[in-house]
């Protein structure tokens, strides 16, 4: 076994045992050894030579003392990789724990792009991007091997409607943002091609005259118009400039991306605004309308619009004429428009009048038919007592108008629709559209006007509740509505009468409420006014009427114990014939004189309590 020297002196390895290199040789190829290494900082990006490859690695010399290694899948980008070629590279670690240098391509890359993309966005500079998709909003654009987001808004400068048509494309586009928070580049392609248009717009609108024609595309399109791009200035074609006639959305007659020929009408150089037209490069169509058109023509068209008012007849292409609601029916109270007619019927009108310098016609289609008030028949078919059914056309506050026959109808006035409920409104009655039998109360032939009732239909049931709601009868009601001054109460056979407040005071002393149903007294009976009154507190205060005299009868006799009909009776059993007539007239004078007294008391007193209970119930 060998044993080494322990003090062994590994400098003097020269013959004879001295150094074979002088202190002065050896400090020069030190520094001659130092050169050729480089200072590698870690966290950079430095360039590297490839040295040599194998099967899964690629050997890069970045000038330090080791080399280091990268797989072979991050050169996949590179055809052909052979040794000589120069890459950047990532220095991820100088060493790790085996004493590895530790690269990275796929990292230099990305480091190098950002680097390249803040030096764009400082320097305003355009750079080549790859659409690589489409995205919310916009695209998805690879730049330096960065994603970065084009808005939909940042394509160009009209609305697109289909990104897809920019994927797999090259596009040049300006950095616009960087949040680096979020590693998040927004580009734009918009701003290159805005200073261009900015140059041709001021060409545009230094050259633009009111007359002037122009060739543009439809970029947006509204309800109200279409905006059409006149070559880097926008215009507004406004939906009444299109046609001639009547269009209801410019998608009509217009499509998007469509080359049009337009006129300038206005254009404000502060706001730059344009106004275009596209119906003033054709006639109008008036000056095409035949001269044999005149007042009392019958001419045919469609109904192109309905209003409140009246509807619209188009006979061609931009020349129409009003048919007013006056002039559909004969009758002489308005209806709905759209009760006659609606949009796209085509029917034949008659000309009222026409105006070829304002470009104006009113029209009547009630013309084309006979006026019925001017028909004989028509008088006696509708005499006064004659029955007949129509159709509520319209209520006001004073009573309904009924249809009886296209161009007659008659009003029934409110107090005519029933004998016995008193209704304020005819909404309470019917309602339009109601079909209504009706009598003719008036006919005024020359005023076109008819007056009918409804309840005359019917006998006036106030004759026979004469008979039965005499005064001093009771019968028994129901209370359906209050107010500060009574009630109403429903009687029998659905008539209604009124109850001051102080006639509903009950034996208990309480107010009769709403809903209860008692016994009712007639205090006073009107069948001209169609009026009653009743009290409830008389039934049990006072007897009825027609009972008043026998009770006071009664009460006589039991006070005098029934002597005072034996004394009258034997008497007068025994008297004669003359002595009879005498004591029956000495009563009679007595009885006169004692009525005479009472009777203005008692008159006054009835008269000021019926007078309160009358105006209670009015």
């Amino acid at each position: 076994m060998l044993t080494p020297i322990e003090d062994f002196d590994w400098d003097n390895t020269g013959k004879g045992g001295g150094s074979s290199y002088s202190a002065a040789v050896k400090a020069e190829m030190e520094t001659m050894y130092e050169g050729t290494l480089t200072e590698v900082a870690e966290k950079q990006v430095i360039t590297g030579s490839v040295v040599g490859l194998t099967n899964k690695d690629v050997i890069l010399n970045i000038g330090f003392k080791s080399d280091g290694l990268i797989p072979l899948s991050e050169f996949r980008d590179i055809e052909n990789l052979k040794i000589g070629d120069t890459v950047d590279v990532y220095v991820e670690d100088r060493e790790d724990a085996n004493g590895q240098l530790i690269l990275s391509r796929k990292k230099a890359k990305i480091v190098k792009a950002w680097d390249n993309v803040k030096e764009a966005l400082d320097q305003d500079l355009i750079i080549e991007g790859m659409v690589k998709r489409r995205t919310k909003g916009g695209l998805i654009v690879d730049v330096y091997g960065i994603e970065a987001f084009l808005p939909g808004s940042q394509i160009d400068v009209k609305p697109i409607r289909d990104f897809d048509v920019f994927v797999g494309k090259k596009m040049e586009v300006k950095v616009v943002k960087i949040n680096y928070t979020n590693d998040n580049v927004v580009v734009s392609h918009k701003v290159l091609i805005e200073k261009d248009i900015e140059k041709q717009k001021a060409v545009i609108l230094n050259n633009l005259e009111k007359g002037q024609v122009l060739e543009g595309v439809i970029k947006n399109m509204t309800n109200f118009g279409v905006f059409i791009d006149l070559g880097g200035v926008d215009g507004l074609l406004h939906i009444t400039d299109i046609s001639w006639g009547r269009i209801n959305h410019p998608e009509e007659v217009l499509k998007l991306d469509q080359k049009v020929n337009i006129v300038v009408l206005d254009f404000d150089d502060e706001k730059k605004r344009i106004s275009l037209g596209m119906k003033q490069l054709t006639p109008h169509p008036w000056e095409a309308l035949s001269q044999d058109i005149i007042v009392g023509s019958k001419i045919k068209g469609k109904i192109v619009n309905v209003a409140d008012y009246g509807a619209f007849l188009e006979i061609l292409t931009g020349v129409e004429g009003l048919i007013h609601v006056s002039e559909m029916s004969w009758s002489q109270h308005l209806r709905n428009p759209q009760d006659f007619i609606k949009v796209g019927d085509e029917l034949e009108a008659l000309v009222l009048t026409i105006d070829r310098d304002d470009r104006k016609m009113s029209l009547g289609i009630k013309q084309l038919s006979e006026d019925p008030w001017t028909k004989a028949e028509t008088i006696t078919k509708y005499a006064v007592g004659s029955k007949h059914s129509g159709v509520v056309r319209n209520l006001t506050n004073f009573g309904l108008f009924i249809e009886l026959e296209e161009g007659i109808d008659g009003l029934v006035h409110v107090s005519d629709l029933s004998w016995t409920k008193k209704i304020k409104h005819p909404s309470e009655f019917v309602k339009v559209g109601d079909k209504l039998d009706v009598l003719v109360l008036e006919l005024d032939s020359e005023n076109r006007r008819l007056a009918l009732g409804h309840k005359q239909l019917e006998e006036n049931p106030w004759n026979t509740f004469e008979t039965i709601f005499t005064v001093g009868s009771d019968h028994k009601g129901s209370i359906i509505s209050k107010n500060d001054k009574g009630a109403v109460v429903e009687l029998p056979y659905g008539i209604e009468g009124f109850a001051m407040n102080k006639q509903l005071i009950k034996q208990d002393g309480k107010n009769a409420e709403n809903g209860e149903s008692l016994d009712f007294r007639v205090v006073e009976f009107s069948k001209d006014d169609k009026k009653i009154l009743l009290s409830h507190t008389r039934i049990f205060t006072e007897a009825p009427e027609d009972e008043a005299p026998k009770k006071a009868a009664k009460s006589a006799t039991a006070a005098t114990g029934g002597t005072a009909k034996a004394k009258v009776e034997k008497p007068v059993e025994k008297s004669t014939l003359g002595d009879i007539a005498a004591l029956s007239a000495l009563k009679d004078s007595y009885d006169e004189s004692d009525a005479a007294a009472e009777k203005p008391k008692k008159a006054k007193a009835k008269k000021s309590e019926a007078k309160e209970e009358s105006e209670a119930g009015e």
